[in-house]
């Protein structure tokens, strides 16, 4: 980036330049900005920064260089072509003019320089990026003024004073008054209700990507300021990419103590990725390959299917029973909802319960590693408030913070030691497991967040496990908890002697997984063909995209097969409720997708 001043002929450039670019570029949306009938509101006029470089590079540069200063003469450029089109528009009558127009600068450049994963350093003050990252906190939305007028007392002449963004808006005293036949240090501050100078503001704390991060790296989160038009465009949990000018603010000094200064970024334009949070882009070229791998095993579908499967966690030994589990809850159902709005979630649920040693963390560390959006945690120390949403007292007010759930929004939540959990801490991930959402009512704040994840947790029972008594009473999970997942897998360490022997021999020597007992040479070929975690990641992407429908054969065994546990004599009342039949149907969709078919059969 160049630290050039511009000249007076430069800033001519760049006002030409961008009121052709407007006048070409953004007509359509200058022209429902003039048909809107509030006046007083606030406006935003998206410029695409990618298209402004293809007009003129060197203007597009000097724009994002230069941003505090320029972006002043691209608002009086709209504002020109606005009242131009106010002037000669064929709806001239329908129109009110609009003078709170601002312009919002996206989709900068993808390079380093200009888009960043990372919290922005020293060095990037008053550089023009675009970071993204997660909301994990939102402040209330207050009224500040950043102008106030001032009277000499002498000349009675009456100058504005602005706020200082580096002294947290505080707006400072004139020592003297500007005239210069004056010069009098009697200034007197005019009443507030004479300079109505205020804006609405809002601050949100931005978080790193934790996907992004190398192991052990602690994400490091940032303050953002929202003003006008963007306050509330977003909440805790909302994946974001916010683009604006990075700036120092000073803390509040005192006697004695240390000056701190923090790293803010001034937002100007704020995108929700909420939809487009999955970061495996699936190419044409993949999507060929599926197809093509599909075409050569339509006569051995099953066999297919075993190949995806050994690929899912290979450090783990057989279990493809757990595997196959695994990557269905990955994938999940269809959601359903009806004329009245009331929606029936998609995502599946699935519970392990095992003896120590049985792989349950491995399962849970690779479907996290695995999903493009993920949180995992441990049970123990957890509380109800960190699985939620968290009230936190910050300079006198009240805040919230988003939890696990909340973060892991979109996709995966995986919970190990779920016994260690608190009974009452357990109990509030009901609402986010059928419902999900999330009812926050803390410290005057009632709101609700979205948490349409998918919950993998992990328990170990309660002393040995007892084949004769229900889960419920081995691993002390009350029914209600218990029902809402979708499947419970019992992992028991047999001790059989074979057994042992195959696995300590799978560990030792390092041989691959295999889905038969063949030799050697089967086993090397076996090993080549299966999928690597990049491309088995991109496979769940892409048949997520798939919306398979029930068929009436499907329906049938179904039903048959709800009636007859329901029938059972040694049924399990926490299992077979009418939950149990949209667990069912929430797998075979996931079996249908993993399949690659559009039909459940």
């Amino acid at each position: 980036m160049t630290n050039c001043s511009l000249s007076v002929e430069d800033i001519t450039l760049c006002s030409r330049t961008f009121e052709q670019f407007a006048h070409d570029s953004l007509d359509g949306d200058l022209v429902n900005v003039l048909l809107e009938e509030d006046s007083s509101q606030h406006y935003s006029v998206s410029v695409d920064a990618t298209s402004l470089l293809d007009v003129n590079t060197r203007v597009a540069l000097w724009l994002l260089t230069h941003t505090e200063k320029l972006l002043s003469k691209f608002n009086e450029s709209i504002q020109n072509v606005m009242n131009s089109i106010y002037e000669t528009h064929p709806d001239h009558d329908l129109m009110i003019p609009k003078l709170k127009v601002h312009t919002r600068i996206s989709n900068l450049p993808d390079c380093p320089e200009f888009c960043r994963v990372m919290v922005p350093r020293s060095a990037d003050v008053g550089c023009f990026l675009s970071i993204t990252g997660t909301v994990i906190r939102t402040s209330a939305v207050k009224m500040l003024e950043y102008e106030r007028n001032f009277i000499c007392g002498k000349c009675h002449k009456v100058f504005p004073a602005q706020a200082n963004f580096e002294q947290r808006y505080t707006i400072p005293k004139p020592t003297h008054c500007p005239e210069e036949n004056c010069n009098s240090l009697k200034i007197i501050a005019m009443p507030e209700s004479s300079s109505p100078h205020c804006r609405d503001y809002q601050e949100i704390k931005l978080q790193e990507q934790v996907q992004r991060l190398s192991m052990g790296t602690i994400p490091r989160a940032m303050w953002v300021v929202l003003e006008d038009d963007l306050v509330d465009s977003c909440k805790a949990g909302d994946e974001i990419t916010v683009t604006g000018v990075v700036s120092r603010r000073w803390q509040t000094l005192g006697i004695d103590s240390r000056c701190d200064i923090e790293i803010m970024l001034r937002a100007n334009h704020v995108t929700v990725n909420n939809e487009q949070r999955s970061s495996v882009l699936v190419t044409s070229n993949l999507k060929q390959e599926f197809d093509e791998f599909w075409e050569k095993h339509k006569d051995s579908p099953l066999a297919a299917r075993n190949l995806i499967i050994a690929s899912f966690c290979p450090q783990v030994f057989g279990l493809y029973i757990v595997k196959l589990s695994v990557t269905l809850v990955l994938i999940g159902g269809v959601q359903r909802s009806d004329s009245s709005g009331t929606k029936t979630r998609g995502g599946s649920h699935l519970l392990l319960i095992g003896d120590p040693g049985t792989a349950k963390s491995q399962f849970l560390k690779y479907a996290s590693k695995l999903m493009p959006r993920s949180v995992l945690t441990t049970g123990i120390g957890t509380t109800s408030a960190g699985l939620t949403v968290t009230a936190v007292k910050d300079s006198g007010e009240w805040q919230l913070e988003a939890g696990a759930l909340v973060l892991a929004d979109g996709g995966v939540c995986c919970i190990d030691e779920f016994n260690s959990i608190r009974e009452h801490d357990r109990a509030s991930i009901h609402e986010a497991m059928e419902q999900q959402t999330i009812s926050v009512a803390k410290a005057g704040l009632v709101c609700k967040l979205n948490s349409r994840c998918t919950i993998l947790a992990a328990t170990n029972p309660k002393g040995k496990y007892d084949p004769n008594e229900s889960a419920s009473v081995n691993v002390a999970l009350a029914s209600p908890l218990l029902s809402r997942f979708d499947l419970v897998l019992v992992l028991l360490d047999a001790k059989n002697e074979e057994w042992d022997k195959v696995v300590s021999g799978y560990i030792l020597a390092g041989k691959p997984p295999i889905l038969t007992a063949q030799n050697e040479t089967t086993n090397n070929s076996s090993q080549s063909s299966l999928w690597s975690m990049e491309r088995l990641q991109s496979y769940l992407c892409y048949v997520k995209s798939i919306k398979p429908v029930m068929t009436p054969e499907a329906d049938k065994v179904l039903s048959c097969y709800y009636q007859r546990q329901r029938q059972a004599d040694i049924r399990n009342a926490a299992r077979t409720t009418i939950r149990l039949l949209e667990s069912m149907v929430r797998l075979s969709q996931a079996h249908a997708r993993l399949m690659f078919r559009s039909r459940v059969t």
